[in-house]
């Protein structure tokens, strides 16, 4: 693909110079440099994904795991007390 860019003078040349450093032509060291920087920008790296299946001393006594509600009213009691109606 061929195209036309407009840089500054002393970017210009500051790249023109580190193209002749690495041994490249202008050409394939903005390429590189446009490589470069689209990786970077690429997706952050995510740690790995842990399942956390319990905290504390585990499970409650007389509570039905399949019972979401039983289990939610334990846990709240353990954390805020029973409740007094």
């Amino acid at each position: 693909m061929k195209t036309t860019i407009i840089l500054d003078d002393e970017l210009g040349e500051r790249l023109r110079n580190q193209a002749r450093q690495e041994g490249k032509s202008f050409s394939a060291f903005l390429a590189d440099a446009g490589r470069k920087a689209l990786e970077s920008r690429s997706a952050p790296e995510r740690r790995p994904f842990q399942l956390i299946t319990f905290r504390g001393d585990g499970t409650y006594a007389n509570v039905d795991l399949d019972k979401t509600n039983e289990l939610i009213a334990a846990e709240d009691s353990k954390l805020y007390g029973e409740r007094s109606e």
